[in-house]
């Protein structure tokens, strides 16, 4: 992998191949979060995408370059539930069949929303050891092609898309922030700021309890740790090689936040601008209320990652066992 296998062409044919498939979700604003925040702030609500979440991007990306005999053969992946959902959509869209192994601790908001898709679903333990083996399977058992949730040009190359809009509609951005896992979309999006001139400066946001990504930055090296307990279930897996070196490249750093700092960054965005987000999203959004000092800049752009949580919503990230004593039900429709 070179960071030029990637090209400014290559994502511009990405994001036409995509455009008949995605919503182009909104750039929002909030006045009281530009006070809080002391800069503008521009917000890329890709929890408004189809399935909720930025993943349909890559998904989509990677199942449209198959080839016919593999498409028809279908698709497998692992994932805590964004991409699940996303290849599962994909797979539905695109005519074939799409199996998905999910860790038993998936959210059960994401787990209905794969088996609503169509997707077959294999639950494993929440290890990535435990995920692998599962994939690997299902592959051995179908011959079905694998969608890796980030570890994929094609992927990485469609999670690029959601920063080329965003930079499409204000290109003079001094900064960019996203949340980081596996780090496709963190690398899509520093690809997507270096083909501009001047880049924006791109920096990584990431759970203090799962922090491998700010550790094998430090390092220099990928550092390979279990999911943290954070409640960001969808910031809990670990560098490739792929990503790694494109986030090495191009990424200024990684801020952490903590549990507290997520919750809070939840509700502020809920109340002040009447949006649901997910603590991975909130990951991104925390830095500009707690040490937005830290960040730097004068017009920032958020890549909101994804909306898909469960309520009620626990520290834990997991929904209470019961409701408390007088609680009202929550209305999901």
């Amino acid at each position: 992998m070179t960071l030029t296998a990637l090209s400014h062409d290559a994502l511009e044919e990405t994001r036409r191949r995509l455009q008949p498939y995605l919503h182009r979700t909104p750039v929002l604003t909030c006045s009281a979060l530009d006070e809080r925040a002391g800069r503008r702030v521009f917000l890329k609500c890709e929890n408004f995408q189809r399935t909720g979440s930025f993943k349909l991007r890559g998904a989509l990306s990677a199942l449209l370059q198959l080839p016919p005999d593999e498409l028809a053969r279908g698709v497998v992946t692992h994932s805590s539930g964004n991409h699940a959902q996303a290849v599962a959509l994909a797979a539905r869209l695109l005519g074939t069949r799409a199996w998905i192994v999910l860790p038993r601790t998936a959210p059960e908001i994401k787990r209905r929303a794969v088996a609503g898709y169509g997707a077959e679903i294999t639950v494993c333990e929440p290890t990535m050891a435990a995920r692998e083996e599962a994939t690997q399977a299902l592959i051995d058992a179908t011959g079905a092609h694998l969608i890796h949730p980030y570890d994929d040009d094609r992927v990485i190359a469609g999670q690029a898309t959601a920063a080329l809009e965003l930079l499409e509609d204000h290109p003079d951005l001094d900064v960019l922030l996203a949340p980081i896992s596996g780090g496709g979309l963190l690398a899509g999006t520093a690809l997507a700021a270096s083909r501009r001139t001047p880049s924006p400066r791109v920096v990584g946001c990431e759970p203090a309890l799962a922090d491998d990504a700010y550790q094998s930055l430090k390092a220099g090296v990928i550092v390979r740790q279990p999911a943290g307990p954070t409640m960001a279930d969808g910031l809990r897996a670990n560098f490739c090689e792929r990503t790694f070196a494109i986030v090495r490249a191009l990424v200024e750093g990684i801020v952490l936040v903590t549990e507290e700092e997520m919750v809070e960054a939840m509700r502020f965005v809920w109340e002040r601008m009447k949006i649901v987000i997910e603590p991975s999203s909130a990951a991104a959004v925390a830095p500009l209320l707690f040490r937005p000092e830290v960040v730097g800049g004068r017009r920032l752009g958020v890549i909101l990652s994804g909306g898909n949580v469960e309520f009620p919503l626990s520290a834990s990230g997991q929904p209470p066992a019961r409701r408390p004593e007088g609680a009202r039900p929550v209305s999901r429709r």
